[in-house]
């Protein structure tokens, strides 16, 4: 397929990033109906004009005339959800989805799957610390960075369909990953960080702490306010890479605290040195 202005897409699941997704492909005018768990969901996004039809059960005459489906659900409820519902898709609709993990979902999902129909990974690198489809905003979209995942089972236009979408979203920066390197990356990069935030919420019991932080402190937290079944199932699944970049953080958090413990001024020094160096390259997007 081609990605085109009057592509009739398709988003399951409409929590914050489901929702997001609809309103972005909806303002640059795709027509977009989303399938729900809940109702009320769908009565909301109906209200507020960012999706055209929708239902809270899988219609089959909405996923038949998807050219375009966007799968936002929990990678558990991904997989079972094609084996129920995959006899409805058109012959040639291609698939796409947002799940923040990708090797205990793409081959899976690309074993399974009918011969005509494709599945193509993706990973929007963006979000909020609120969940649920009245918090979704398409400006999370922007200056962001969008992660494409083939894999020897895509198509050359399938992959670039899944590059255009990120574009037409807004997203700053479009790559390509395996699935394999995706979920080392995203260990890194994502989950760690997520780990980070709540041990620094959980280990220290002081009261009335918003009296006395200051913004480093709300900074490096702010993810710690987290959609705990969904970080769970996430992190479990990507089990082995995570821990490996736990063992690395914990033996760097060590190394400076044996710094600090022997006043090895030069080495603390040193360390801050290097952070700084990495983080402006950060910065300068490298």
């Amino acid at each position: 397929m081609q990605l085109v202005s009057k592509s009739n897409i398709l988003i399951v699941g409409l929590g914050l990033m489901g929702g997001s997704y609809a309103k972005a492909l909806h303002r640059v005018g795709f027509h977009v109906n989303a399938i729900a768990h809940k109702q009320e969901d769908i009565d909301y996004a109906l209200e507020q004009g960012f999706i055209d039809q929708g239902a809270a059960f899988p219609d089959p005459e909405l996923i038949g005339s998807a050219e375009l489906i966007v799968f936002a659900l929990y990678p558990h409820v991904f997989k079972q959800w094609i084996e129920e519902n995959q006899k409805y898709f058109q012959p040639g609709a291609l698939l796409t989805d947002v799940t923040g993990v990708k090797r205990c979902v793409v081959y899976d999902i690309q074993e399974m799957l009918r011969p005509d129909v494709e599945f193509i990974a993706a990973h929007p690198m963006a979000g909020r610390e609120v969940c649920g489809v009245r918090n979704a905003d398409d400006r999370i979209f922007r200056e962001a960075n969008y992660i494409v995942v083939p894999t020897e089972k895509n198509t050359p236009e399938a992959i670039e369909v899944c590059k255009s979408l990120g574009r037409v979203m807004g997203f700053q920066r479009i790559t390509e990953l395996t699935p394999e390197m995706h979920d080392e990356m995203i260990a890194f990069t994502s989950q760690l960080t997520h780990c980070i935030a709540i041990s620094l919420m959980t280990c220290n019991d002081a009261d009335h702490i918003g009296s006395f932080t200051g913004d480093s402190f709300r900074d490096l937290t702010r993810i710690a306010r987290i959609n705990e079944d969904m970080w769970t199932e996430l992190f479990l699944d990507n089990i082995d890479a995570l821990i490996h970049e736990m063992d690395l953080f914990a033996a760097e958090f060590g190394r400076l605290r044996w710094m600090l413990a022997s006043r090895d001024i030069e080495g603390i020094k040193n360390t801050m040195r290097k952070s700084t160096q990495r983080r402006i390259a950060l910065d300068q997007g490298k």
